[in-house]
């Protein structure tokens, strides 16, 4: 274990930041302070905006308070939270497990039963006493279970390390021991002789500890109760991850040791909080058995922030542009690739001029309307038996846009023999008539096309026309266009392209339909016309 005073300027920052944003009223009347209690403990959202001020500073998503309500409405629960970074998972979690033992589950269907509390009686099991209210086991938790609203006792927080465990434990001990409106409402919590960095029991009788993977948490206990809580929070590394059988033996220890350390009479919640780091990991093996999987990547289907109370799609933007196409499915999409499986490394050569080569294809890739998807358009010219990419464009973008990337390429072309295919799948009437609006204000066709094969499995297509022409030294992007981004984009997803992979390959894809199209034209002696910009003058032009 790492020297704990690597924690110090860290733990005086949780204090720093707790201290000056959980003020308090002095003046509160005893019985205000119990009708605001019981008004914040009826509605969890509100809870967390009153006591962790420092994390709430912008209003939740709808994935958040979704998973709130199936954890504190499930006593007995198995959850595996995939969300994206800058998603505030470990945060939300820990917001969730203090309620839970400050105050306990609410039943999703009788929760406003639950908050009739006797304020008498509330006020005599919240004074500054270390004996624990029992707990009104009169209403059923409203879970499938049919468990009883039994307060939570001990909190196991596991991660790969026993001192990245303890890393993530420090707020939690840094809000019981200075958080002044915990304080003020549920009385002291540091516990004198118990309270030590990675392992602690509040004056009310709560445990916590921190635990590293492989540690022996045999005979962990709380008095009688064993952990009732159990948090998985990065558990797997990118070095595990790489060698199945230590993720195989890491498993093992999860289901056996620490899930073991559970009662089975007793209701236990278990939540793993991480990001699908790679194909086989811990956290992807729990998605098995979990009552419900959350997958929550940064953007939603539709390219829209998951979460635009704080992330703007400019700031995602932002982020995103500075990091590996590799580093950003994998951080921010759970999509772990593997780089180099197929396409190794691409080559580069200068593009010649474009009057040297035989044909010139524009082939186009766009994606579906209302999706995430690239869309990619690329110029790709034949020049002996080579074939140069000599332009790309691929990005996440409108329509609109993709039709302008036709425009200057045609600019690029002018004079040359060029056809222009889009595949005929996406030729829906949207961009059939935007295509057409387009010639009309700019008084410029498009000459564009459909491709109508019918194509096999895409990897087959992209792994078997285009790895053999890679291999032999055939296939060349632009030297010239080396850090565009569009081709930096199309060089990112040709290194990330295997088979099952969820990577995009719209521009392999677009590269693909271009090397079919040439060879299909060569192998039957057709010539390509010169673009009018008005004419069709051969069967590819539309």
């Amino acid at each position: 274990m790492k020297n704990r005073s690597q924690y110090a300027k860290q733990w005086k920052q949780h204090i720093k930041t707790i201290l000056a944003a959980t003020y308090i009223k002095e003046d509160e009347s005893n019985e205000d302070k119990i009708k605001r209690i019981i008004s914040l403990e009826a509605q969890p959202e509100e809870w967390f905006r009153y006591y962790f001020p420092r994390y709430t500073f912008a209003l939740p998503a709808k994935f958040h308070t979704e998973a709130t309500n199936r954890i504190l409405g499930n006593s007995e629960w198995y959850e595996v939270r995939l969300w994206s970074r800058e998603l505030a998972k470990s945060t939300r979690t820990m917001m969730e497990v203090l309620y839970l033992v400050q105050v306990g589950h609410i039943p999703s269907k009788t929760k406003n039963k639950t908050m009739l509390i006797d304020l008498t009686a509330y006020a005599k099991a919240n004074d500054n006493s270390p004996e624990v209210p029992s707990p009104d086991t009169s209403i059923p938790s409203g879970n499938e279970h049919g468990r009883k609203n039994i307060p939570k006792r001990y909190v196991l927080l596991i991660s790969n390390s026993e001192d990245n465990a303890i890393r993530l434990l420090l707020p939690y001990k840094a809000n019981l021991e200075f958080n002044n409106r915990i304080i003020q409402d549920y009385g002291l919590q540091e516990s004198a002789g118990n309270w030590q960095m990675g392992e602690f029991t509040t004056l009310k009788g709560v445990a916590f500890r921190a635990l590293g993977a492989g540690q022996s948490p045999r005979g962990t206990r709380n008095e009688e109760a064993r952990p009732d809580i159990i948090l998985f929070d990065d558990i797997d590394t990118d070095a595990d991850c790489r060698n199945p059988e230590i993720i195989a033996k890491k498993w093992r220890w999860i289901e056996e040791a620490a899930i073991g350390t559970r009662s089975v009479s007793q209701p236990t919640t278990i939540i793993f909080c991480g990001n699908r780091i790679a194909a086989d990991c811990c956290i992807e093996r729990a998605t098995k058995l979990a009552d419900h999987v959350d997958v929550i990547n940064i953007r939603d289907a539709q390219g829209n922030s998951s979460w635009p109370e704080k992330n703007s799609k400019a700031d995602i933007d932002r982020v995103l542009s500075q990091k590996s196409y590799a580093a950003v499915q994998k951080e921010y999409f759970n999509n772990p690739l593997t780089e180099g499986s197929v396409f190794k490394q691409m080559a580069y050569k200068p593009a010649r001029p474009l009057v040297d080569y035989k044909i010139l294809v524009c082939y186009t890739d766009p994606s579906y309307k209302n999706t995430n998807d690239y869309k990619a358009t690329v110029l790709v010219g034949q020049w002996q038996n080579e074939f140069h990419i000599i332009k790309a464009f691929v990005a996440q973008t409108t329509t609109a846009e993709m039709i302008d990337w036709h425009y200057q390429i045609m600019n690029m072309v002018a004079g040359c023999n060029c056809y222009y295919i889009m595949e005929q799948v996406f030729m829906q009437d949207v961009i059939v008539k935007e295509v057409s609006d387009a010639g009309l204000r700019t008084g410029r066709t498009i000459p564009v096309k459909g491709d109508t094969r019918k194509k096999p499995d895409k990897f087959m297509r992209i792994e078997s026309l285009l790895e053999p022409i890679h291999r032999n030294g055939q296939l060349y992007l632009n030297e010239n266009e080396r850090y565009n981004p569009h081709m930096e984009r199309l060089a990112d997803q040709f290194k990330n392209f295997a088979p099952g992979s969820r990577a995009h390959d719209d521009g392999p894809d677009a590269v693909e339909g271009a090397v079919w199209i040439i060879n299909d034209i060569l192998g039957r002696g057709l010539k390509g016309g010169i673009v009018t910009f008005a004419k069709t003058s051969n069967e590819y032009r539309y």
